[in-house]
């Protein structure tokens, strides 16, 4: 499930931040293929914040899990939230908070990325049909899919991007060639199109990618030349370049978008012995993170869960 936020103030400042850690650079290879998440944690989102750390969030309790990818060390973050899930994370470099998608609370939750705290609670919706999946920043509000809605939630932020307690709820319904599902997994993943424009999403349902207006939900579908993307979870984007995790699949496949992000062609996919459900993707100096939701497995107290490194071919 996380992302690129696109041609805005956000994704530049993001950079900048990434672009001043040398030290990692230099000593990339020092940087472990394999991060061990807390046995029994069953992690799903991912996001990358300042420096070399990165985030999971567990759907059973909604705690947060810290990590360095430098040494592949971490301790928990956020302990477990009674009532609460973690499906779906972004950070926001601008106000150092992470955004986190409830699943079926129908809820969004907001922490500090520093401390951990709680930072503010939104109750998207009072459904009991409700899967609140994934999310994504822009310069002035936060979106987010429910994968059992056909509808997208607009959260307002403020001039100093930071959340308030009052700000506005805004359902906006998915139309155009958007199709539900009953029953199904629908809108899953969810980044901007390079152009800052527009939203993509995926719905998991179809393995169908759609460009969104953010505005009206009118959704158009990509044209990918008659690939279906079965099991498309995470979304995640560098340039023209979409990353596009296929859980069940064991893969994460690469779309080349056309200008108008209307159209794609799949120019290659990624796969490795590690992966185990993978469920979302991130990107830090080149490599390529992914976490293993191991859905296919029992989840135990003792059950391990890792956030995996790969490379994509150039």
């Amino acid at each position: 499930m996380t992302k690129c936020i696109g041609l805005s103030s956000v994704a530049v400042l993001g950079l900048a931040v990434f672009a001043t850690q040398p030290a990692a650079a230099e000593h990339r290879a020092a940087f472990p293929d394999t991060i061990a998440a807390p046995n029994g944690f069953r992690p799903e989102g991912l996001a990358v914040g300042f420096g070399a750390t990165i985030y999971t969030g567990s759907i059973g309790t909604g705690a947060i899990f810290a990590a360095d990818l430098a040494t592949g060390q971490g301790a928990i973050l956020v302990p477990p939230q009674p009532g609460r899930a973690a499906i779906g994370l972004q950070f926001d470099p601008r106000t150092n908070l992470i955004y986190v998608a409830g699943g079926p609370t129908g809820a969004a939750y907001v922490y500090d990325a520093r401390t951990g705290g709680n930072v503010a609670t939104y109750q998207l919706t009072t459904q009991t049909a409700t899967f609140i999946n994934d999310q994504i920043i822009l310069d002035d509000a936060v979106y987010f899919t429910d994968s059992q809605r056909a509808v997208l939630y607009r959260i307002s932020l403020a001039r100093n991007a930071r959340p308030s307690p009052t700000a506005a709820i805004t359902e906006i319904a998915l139309g155009g060639d958007f199709t539900e599902v009953p029953g199904a997994f629908n809108a899953n993943g969810i980044v901007t199109t390079p152009d800052g424009r527009g939203l993509i999403i995926i719905s998991s349902a179809l393995g169908t990618l759609f460009r969104v207006d953010p505005r009206t939900g009118d959704a158009r579908t990509i044209d990918l030349g008659g690939v279906v993307l079965t099991a498309g979870d995470g979304l995640l984007r560098r340039g023209d370049d979409l990353f596009v995790v296929q859980n069940q699949l064991n893969q994460i496949s690469v779309i080349d978008l056309d200008r108008r992000s209307l159209r794609g062609e799949v120019k290659q996919v990624i796969s490795d012995a590690r992966f185990d459900i993978p469920t979302a993707a991130e990107s830090f100096f080149g490599a390529i993170y992914t976490v293993n939701a191991r859905f296919n497995t029992p989840p135990t107290a003792d059950t391990t869960y890792t956030i995996e490194k790969v490379r994509r071919r150039d």
